[in-house]
């Protein structure tokens, strides 16, 4: 199994150097993908317009990350 786009990093922090000296580290928090799972979940979730996403907790995680990969693919035809 491949591994599937992630979108790289949903929401970076550079490091950065303060005023007064002090070093802040950046990081590059949770990916596209994971983001726009997370979004799809709450979403369907939210509405209850899907009995089976709401009753099963792995076909919930399935479907969000099936969804994500093709908003990953839509907004990758887009950079094309």
């Amino acid at each position: 199994m491949s591994t599937p786009n992630d979108g790289g990093p949903a929401f970076p922090r550079p490091a950065s150097h303060s005023e007064e000296g002090g070093v802040h580290y950046g990081y590059v928090g949770m990916t596209l993908r994971d983001w726009f799972a997370g979004q799809a979940l709450a979403g369907v979730l939210a509405s209850y317009s899907n009995e089976q996403w709401v009753n099963d907790a792995e076909t919930s995680a399935k479907e969000a990350y099936r969804r994500a990969d093709a908003m990953l693919a839509e907004r990758a035809k887009a950079v094309e």
